[in-house]
């Protein structure tokens, strides 16, 4: 299989791409989880109405292309460096954790600030508090463990990052050279 790596310039450049969108779509999270509960805590038709209309702009405009941009950066700095899609399990529930974040922020955090946007601009009180406080809570808590994995980088290799170290090391102590 051939392998494309990255140069030195343009690996850091990624990184700096992935790190920035990262770290963007986290302080949104924070942002998001904000608003809802000012949203869901205020006695003020005006402060909920204001709260979920902001909410409904950055969930339509930014979060959901700093998701991507944070996927497709951390995908092509997967493909291009050693550290592989699947050779280390950190980074490969990282790409799992990240890309059901990024569908459940298309098909659930989205549609739900939407529809409470639409309610509360109509002058209808705010539907359903949860629409606007579980998805910031959950999509924010999935963030943070990602976080957590890229700088913990917890668990080990998987066998495929194991194969190529244990033929490069050559014959372990103890073990026959083969002929």
């Amino acid at each position: 299989m051939v392998r494309v790596r990255l140069s030195r310039p343009a690996r850091r450049a990624h990184l700096v791409i992935h790190v920035v969108a990262s770290a963007g779509w986290l302080g949104l999270g924070v942002g998001l989880l904000a608003l809802g509960v000012t949203a869901n805590t205020t006695a003020s038709p005006a402060a909920v109405e204001a709260s979920v209309r902001a909410m409904k702009l950055l969930a339509d405009r930014l979060v959901l292309p700093f998701a991507l941009l944070t996927l497709t950066s951390g995908l092509v700095l997967s493909l291009g460096t050693p550290w592989g899609l699947a050779r280390h399990r950190w980074v490969r529930t990282k790409f799992w954790l990240t890309l059901a974040t990024t569908t459940a922020t298309a098909f659930a955090l989205r549609p739900g600030v939407d529809a409470a946007a639409a309610a509360v601009t109509a002058g209808h009180p705010l539907p359903d508090g949860g629409d606007v406080l579980v998805g910031p809570v959950v999509s924010l808590s999935a963030y943070v463990l990602v976080t957590v994995i890229s700088v913990l980088k917890p668990w080990g290799p998987t066998r495929r990052g194991r194969c190529p170290r244990a033929g490069a090391r050559g014959p372990g102590r103890g073990e026959p050279a083969r002929v």
